[in-house]
């Protein structure tokens, strides 16, 4: 079996080397493609920051072990592909130790050797273990299961777990799972990062502009095709769209909402935009420390004042899906069921929930003389502000009147991760569409999302259980008896899940929007533009 999956890997590799050296002849090399981002991140490494805004771009810069295949909609565990592993397999005795080996004759961009040394250290930093640190670590928690990375020669890496996890592939297929050189520290990977994927980077001005360039050296024959990437940073949205339509860039960031989308068709009718689903739910984040919402009745009426359709209709025209801690079906693999969602608390009949929600108010010593004033915080971007305003509403309904609190991006994830605020509305975006990563990141006792305080021993057991399970359908039964019993605790109540428009003129060729996470899907060698 061992033999079986590294001649699967390279095979798998080599086929895909054909056909890309077959079709090669109708790309054409050149050309510096144009976009924008809507919000300059604190940093250009993505080990320490959460946001598409820094991946997107640096995605493009750098490698990792596997990765998800960059011409498939859908990430599953079906589409992961080599990258800087030639091929891969696990111990099949204990079903702990996943061995990579590594491609030969990489080289950092500042002409360095690429070696197993490099993955052991990115690990090792990751999990806390090496003299240099990370300012923050917002998934440390995808490796809580890891022992060790351990290093056979130059070429061989071996990802020594504490208990079976399957899943762990899926993790480092992530954008968010470079490898990262030895040689450079954290402190200048925030600043000056340096990779071995098809562009180099060459300036972060915060506020005005991202830029890389192509890295002549890669290790990729024929690759990348474009010369190099600028994204200038246009906050207002409105303002980036007037610039797209005029020709001034190739392709939108993503993100924009369905009014928007239907903007750009109007104002640029030659561009071709398409909506995707994103793995980006909107959520109400309660500090259960707080008073008087660490009391766990109060937080119930919250969640049972939600009218989630509402947020649907306005904010997605009626394109977005209601779920669970996992993206709904058919667009996620691991969504509950909608029968099974409907029958759990908060769902359902709106004006039945309120209800109730207004009786557990009035018990409590509420109601429309006595009503509770409270900050509600919130990221200073519209994905965040424009649900929050509706959230803000709703509340109301259960006597609870809150005020926006717009936070800017180098400040909020730092917010959260202190706790600092009482109320909010928060986005989550998964970096892998698999359990692991939703619950190990975002809701088990002490995770580095778990910004609610949420803890539940119970809960704890059974993540850990559908983690070791390799029957999907087993583990999706798992996973649907933990969504429950997190909708019952009241964990983080998911809202809905928005989907996200993309736009780009006819030239932009060979860029595959993928459908279960915004972060995947950037690293740019294939893309090209035919004019």
């Amino acid at each position: 079996m061992r033999h079986e999956l590294r001649l699967c890997a390279a095979v798998g590799a080599g086929l895909v080397g054909l056909v890309v050296s077959q079709a090669a002849a109708a790309q054409k090399p050149g050309g510096i493609l144009k976009s924008y981002s809507i919000d300059s991140p604190a940093s250009m490494s993505i080990h320490e920051e959460a946001t598409v805004f820094a991946v997107r771009p640096m995605m493009a810069v750098m490698n990792n072990l596997v990765m998800y295949d960059q011409n498939v909609k859908q990430n599953s565990m079906q589409s992961i592909v080599p990258d800087l592993a030639e091929s891969w397999a696990w111990d099949e005795e204990t079903g702990r130790k996943l061995t990579f080996k590594l491609r030969q004759g990489v080289k950092w961009h500042d002409g360095k050797p690429f070696s197993a040394a490099d993955v052991k250290c990115t690990w090792d930093l990751l999990l806390g273990r090496s003299n240099d640190k990370l300012r923050l670590n917002p998934r440390k928690g995808w490796y809580r299961n890891l022992e060790e990375v351990t290093t056979n020669g130059d070429y061989e890496v071996t990802f020594v777990l504490q208990r079976p996890q399957p899943a762990l592939l899926a993790l480092l297929a992530s954008g968010f799972s470079p490898v990262y050189p030895c040689h450079v520290s954290a402190k200048d990977m925030r600043q000056r990062p340096i990779g071995t994927g098809p562009f180099k980077f060459v300036e972060f001005k915060p506020n005005e502009s991202i830029k890389i360039t192509k890295n002549p050296d890669y290790w990729k024959p024929g690759r990348p095709y474009l010369e190099g990437i600028e994204y200038t940073i246009i906050k207002n949205v409105s303002t980036a769209i007037l610039t797209f339509a005029s020709g001034k860039l190739d392709i939108t960031f993503g993100g924009l909402s369905v009014p928007l989308t239907r903007q750009v068709n109007e104002q640029a009718p030659q561009a071709i935009c398409e909506m995707n689903p994103t793995n980006v739910g909107r959520t109400l984040l309660i500090n259960r420390d707080a008073a008087p919402f660490n009391n766990a009745d109060l937080r119930r009426a919250m969640a049972l004042a939600l009218d989630r359709q509402a947020f649907i209709d306005i904010i997605t025209e009626g394109k977005g899906n209601t779920g669970g801690a996992m993206l709904p079906a058919p667009d996620g693999v691991w969504g509950m069921p909608p029968e099974l969602l409907q029958a759990l608390p908060g769902y359902g009949d709106v004006e039945k929930n309120r209800t109730e929600a207004r009786a557990i108010m009035q018990k409590l010593g509420y109601g429309p003389g006595k009503r509770i004033g409270v900050k509600l915080s919130t990221r200073d971007i519209p994905p965040f502000r424009d649900p929050a305003v509706i959230l803000i509403d709703q509340l109301k309904q259960v006597y609870i009147d809150a005020e926006l609190e717009p936070i800017d991006t180098t400040q909020w994830f730092p917010r959260l991760s202190r706790r600092d605020f009482t109320v909010a509305l928060s986005l989550i975006g998964n970096g892998v569409d698999d359990p692991d990563q939703a619950f190990y990141e975002n809701y088990v006792c002490g995770a580095e999302g778990n910004h609610s305080g949420y803890c539940n021993p119970e809960l704890d057991r059974l993540v850990d259980q559908q983690s070791m399970e390799s029957d999907q359908q087993k583990r999706k039964e798992l996973v649907w008896q933990i969504e429950k019993k997190m909708i019952d605790d009241g964990a983080r109540p998911m809202i809905f899940y928005a989907p996200a428009g993309n736009c780009r003129y006819p030239y932009v060729k060979g860029l595959t929007i993928t459908a279960n996470s915004i972060y995947n899907g950037w690293r740019m060698d294939d893309v090209w533009l035919d004019k």
